[in-house]
């Protein structure tokens, strides 16, 4: 199929595309404004410059949750990351760090950790598979710190196994560098391990979990760890500017979400590997990993971007059923990525179903 004279037209035309659906394939679906502040209960206490309130009662749910001896919530996980990273190498004497080439620090932060905190970024391995000990074993230099990102989102979520994360993690102590986590979806690894969220991050030195991505809430994250090393990054939120007079609609908004959603990640789990399940034989379709690992996966789809866009768009007049509104760009010009995350929106969809709109977008 060639794409549509008007492809869905520009940013406008495709908003009110996305606004006249009513169902959603991907995540918790359109989550309105409206929505998220519905999510705060009007009885919220609230904190004062991160003091008391709702701000104290999630870092304490949360310390609980990962066995950790303390936590401070951040307004972002930018934040928390750089400053943990921080703390790490000036109480080493080292400046450099290593992690996976695909890591957020890398990627997405405009190397913050260099320009504002003098850190040296030493991505290690291929970016096309997930950080191995012989990649490690690789790195000569006095290391500061290890960072660990799991799931490995770039890779469509995929994990270690445990005994590789053990052996990761005891590379870094014997080279007497900090681990830390980068678990910002954390939370959707306790499946695939089959264990709890504490045994995972009590491997770690410290960890890092976000609140607006499986879980759905308005921003913001926690940094948990030793009582000492979590009190120095307060001092760091507020050289960040991140100790903001009020973190409570944050907070209260990420404490709402922890409570509904943290219990249905087996289900958002089982019901990624169900949808595999229905793919997996599609012709121009392919699972990344298969199985998934995680309530994540990515689909490779045999289309071109501007044939995939309008197939979407498509299907979104035709049906009122929005996927996505591009597809990401791969070695090759004739595949395209989607990553589908399975969240409440999601599970709504019957595995069929969701082959049958993956028949079509891939059928461009």
């Amino acid at each position: 199929m060639q794409p549509s004279d008007d492809a869905g037209g520009g940013p406008d035309a495709q908003a009110a595309i996305e606004g006249a659906c009513t169902r959603f394939l991907h995540w918790h679906g359109r989550r309105r404004p409206a929505d998220l502040l519905a999510d705060i209960p009007a009885d919220v206490v609230p904190d004062r410059y991160g003091d008391g309130g709702v701000v104290v009662e999630l870092e304490g749910e949360v310390a609980e949750l990962l066995g950790a001896d303390a936590t401070v919530f951040l307004p972002s996980g930018t934040m928390a990351q750089q400053a943990a990273l921080r703390v790490h190498a000036d109480r080493r004497g080292r400046r450099t760090v290593v992690f996976h080439p695909a890591c957020h620090l890398e990627a997405n932060e405009g190397r913050a950790y260099e320009r504002l905190h003098g850190l040296v970024g030493r991505p290690t391995g291929s970016p096309e598979r997930l950080l191995t000990l012989d990649d490690l074993d690789g790195v000569a230099e006095p290391v500061a710190a290890l960072v660990l990102e799991l799931p490995q989102r770039d890779l469509g979520g995929q994990l270690p196994d445990w005994d590789d994360l053990l052996a990761q993690v005891e590379w870094a102590r014997r080279s007497g560098a900090a681990a830390h986590l980068d678990g910002a979806r954390l939370w959707e690894c306790t499946p695939f391990y089959g264990r709890g969220l504490a045994e995972i991050a009590g491997l770690f030195d410290t960890v890092y979990v976000s609140f607006y991505k499986l879980l759905g809430g308005l921003a913001g994250c926690c940094l948990a760890g030793p009582r000492d090393i979590v009190a120095e990054v307060r001092e760091w939120r507020t050289r960040h500017g991140g100790t903001l007079f009020a973190l409570w609609p944050y907070a209260a908004s990420a404490l709402a979400g922890l409570r509904l959603r943290l219990p249905r990640v087996p289900v958002y789990a089982a019901h990624a590997k169900a949808i595999a399940d229905a793919v997996r034989d599609l012709p121009g379709v392919a699972v990344v990993p298969d199985p998934p690992q995680t309530p994540m996966l990515h689909l490779l789809l045999d289309t071109g971007a501007e044939q995939f866009r309008a197939a979407a768009l498509d299907l979104a007049r035709e049906q009122g059923v929005w996927t996505w509104p591009r597809s990401q760009p791969t070695g090759s010009p004739h595949v395209q990525r989607v990553e589908l995350t399975v969240g409440d929106a999601t599970l709504g969809f019957e595995p069929g179903e969701v082959r049958d709109i993956l028949r079509r977008l891939a059928a461009g």
